[in-house]
């Protein structure tokens, strides 16, 4: 008996680390798509509690205290809206989530590096308009030759992106698990097929 109750007390801890609660703008919309916004299920009970969230989902498990039962939220609103950023820092995953994870010269995904158009031993400079998401035979071939020279063209040509660019290529990524209550959420403001 000791023993399951033992087994029973240390599993449940892992259990419990399975139920993010997707964290939503007060205007209803994530806080970011990709990486998505969520919260461990211990910081949605804690904002709940401090009346900073509102839950407008809930898995069905519970955890108790000696006093109190609470379903674990799937979906907390802030109460407080939370002005998103308008400017996108120049960041490798940013430049990746730009070029929708796929090199710019040949189009292939995965096994990414990054590339500079013009390169930097010609005077180029590492900025948004002069780097590219690039997969390493690539970024090889190319070296530090011109477009031109290396007889490569770009799929298309590098640019500043804008935060609500990003947030709309970040919705083409969604995580590997996504709990049912989270859909009408994520996906509220998609276009509707006619």
């Amino acid at each position: 008996m000791d023993g399951d109750f033992r087994k029973h007390f240390v599993r449940e801890p892992n259990n419990l680390r399975h139920h993010p609660a997707l964290v939503l703008n007060a205007d209803y919309r994530p806080l970011s798509y990709y990486p998505l916004s969520l919260w461990p299920w211990q910081e949605a009970i804690k904002a709940a509690w401090l009346d900073r969230v509102d839950i407008v989902a809930e898995y069905d498990e519970v955890v108790r205290s000696p006093s109190t039962t609470i379903r674990i939220p799937s979906v907390v609103v802030l109460k407080d809206f939370v002005k998103p950023q308008k400017r996108v820092a120049f960041t490798r995953f940013n430049l990746f989530l730009r070029d929708q994870f796929c090199c710019q010269y040949c189009g292939a995904k995965g096994d990414l590096t990054f590339d500079h158009v013009v390169p930097r031993a010609r005077g180029g400079i590492t900025s948004w308009e002069n780097v590219v998401a690039a997969c390493s035979s690539c970024n090889l071939k190319k070296g530090s030759k011109s477009l031109r020279q290396a007889g490569m063209s770009l799929l298309k040509s590098p640019r500043r992106p804008g935060a609500e660019e990003l947030r709309n290529v970040g919705r083409k990524f969604p995580p590997n698990h996504l709990h049912k209550s989270w859909l009408d959420f994520l996906y509220w403001d998609a276009e509707l097929e006619a």
